[in-house]
């Protein structure tokens, strides 16, 4: 078992917390001195002050959560002391909201502004506790945010410490410097990419995977990965990020990279990590690599992935990324005869299948992330493009990879189609539109990089802006109609 947090560990948190709030390094100061002394803040037996911790979840309605604790009778935010076995602070403030709320770290993860840094740290006076023979002293409190990324999950309180949970939005959070804070944050529960990875393809099936370390501290150790890693505070971007990490494994440089997917994966602390891929062209040969970490690279087959130590979203996600590059050769269709006028040739229509769900008059829409390609900071339709499958089979699939909906082909019928155009001579598009009688799940966000958010609207009353035809389709489908072209002239 772990002995603890070490103090070079507390150190370093403190040193970055102060260069975002340097203002505060004053108040600081006697745990800094502590610190150099040589003694062990985190051990509650040190006086004349020790750390404590705590996690400030928020979910995707900007409000935090709040446990009522019996011993003071006030709602704070989840927290203690640190304890054997805690190998850092923020280990500590997730096993606490474990014990005190049932929310396990796997439904959390962290913010990509903060990171495992301090969002805050409090210093507040404790008074002297006779019964325990504990003088007065003063706590610093190391408050770690994190973003609920679970909404299912089952909030079971420890009802020996904590009487009761709830939800407060920033304006009402109970500690007056952390509302503050928060308010000012920008935070607003937003699952985002922290880690970045890349899949690299040689063209012709193969892709490149990396062997990771068998080492503690290593996110899945001595399992085959996609080469990647964490943003650092220098990193422009994501992009940057991945960029960084190829150059600084192996010495790679891949010369596009395009933004793929975002993979959710499970960190060393137990969080999820949600992971932004960018898929790449290289075809030369890994043993040439200067590899700095990690065991090899190598290149596999989709076919041989599923007998190494993989995860399987990756295998999954590979197997993804064939299917749409690789698709099998089909003979030509016999040549037809073609008339000269114009409109008579052949051209080939995009076929999106978009989901209609209606819970008591309101229609699920989702709001696009503001760097998509289509329709950014827009509300659609939950949707996809089908691949190798039939429109039914991809619907099942998308609401499942994007919203967490699981919805069986039976319980599907079609009540729209739409067909249009984004512009004049723009590449023509069908879109299919499915509801569902059933489904089962809330609509939570899979994709991070394609949907920000998850709402219910009245269906006579959307939100703005809705992608055009999204509009057109819904209210067709409020008109009786079964068909609509958009964009046409």
């Amino acid at each position: 078992m772990s002995p603890g947090p070490t103090r070079s560990h507390v150190r370093d948190l403190l040193t970055s917390y102060l260069v975002r709030r340097p203002a505060e390094a004053d108040l600081l100061a006697p745990l800094m001195r502590a610190l150099e002394a040589g003694d062990d803040p985190t051990d509650r037996s040190t006086l004349p002050g020790h750390i404590t911790c705590s996690a400030v979840v928020i979910d995707r309605n900007r409000r935090v959560l709040h446990v009522h604790h019996k011993a003071t009778g006030t709602y704070l935010a989840p927290g203690g002391y640190v304890e054997e076995g805690d190998r850092t602070l923020l280990e500590a403030a997730l096993r606490e909201v474990h014990e005190e709320t049932g929310i396990p770290p796997l439904a959390l993860c962290a913010t990509a502004a903060y990171g495992s840094v301090p969002f805050d740290i409090d210093v507040h006076d404790i008074d002297a506790g006779p019964t325990k023979g504990e003088p007065a002293h003063q706590h610093y409190d190391f408050r770690f945010v994190c973003c609920l990324v679970d909404t299912t999950a089952e909030i079971a309180p420890q009802l020996d410490e904590v009487s009761g949970v709830e939800w407060r939005p920033f304006d009402e959070v109970a500690s007056p410097a952390l509302r503050a804070k928060l308010i000012a944050s920008g935070l607003d529960g937003r699952i985002e990419p922290v880690n970045a990875s890349a899949l690299i393809h040689d063209g012709n099936g193969r892709y490149l995977l990396h062997l990771r370390d068998d080492l503690p501290g290593i996110r899945e150790p001595g399992a085959w990965a996609l080469p990647g890693g964490g943003r650092e505070p220098h990193d422009g971007s994501l992009e940057a990020t991945v960029r960084r990490e190829l150059r600084e494994e192996a010495g790679l440089e891949i010369p596009v990279l395009t933004p793929l997917a975002t993979e959710l994966a499970t960190g060393t602390d137990g969080m999820t990590v949600p992971v932004q891929i960018f898929a790449g062209r290289w075809n030369g040969d890994p043993a040439e690599l200067h590899l700095t970490e990690g065991v090899m690279l190598a290149w596999f087959s989709p076919e041989t992935m599923p007998r190494l130590r993989l995860s399987p979203s990756t295998v999954d996600l590979v197997r993804r990324h064939h299917t749409t590059t690789h698709t099998t050769t089909r003979p030509p269709l016999p040549e037809q005869p073609r008339s000269r006028q114009a409109g008579s040739g052949g051209v080939p229509h995009i076929v999106g299948v978009h989901l209609y769900l209606e819970q008591d008059g309101r229609v699920l829409l989702g709001l696009r992330h503001p760097g998509s390609a289509f329709g950014a900071s827009t509300h659609h339709f939950l949707a996809g493009h089908c691949e190798q499958e039939s429109a039914a089979s991809c619907l099942v699939r998308e609401a499942e990879e994007e919203a967490g909906l699981v919805i069986d082909p039976g319980d599907v019928e079609l009540v729209h189609l739409v067909h249009h155009v984004d512009a004049a001579g723009g590449h023509p598009r069908m879109g299919v539109v499915f509801r569902a009688r059933r489904w089962q799940g809330t609509p939570e966000v899979r994709e991070p990089d394609r949907c920000v958010s998850w709402g219910w609207w009245p269906a006579d009353a959307l939100p703005h802006p809705v992608v055009p035809y999204t509009r057109a389709a819904i209210e067709g489908i409020l008109a009786g109609r079964f068909y609509t072209e958009v964009g046409w002239t």
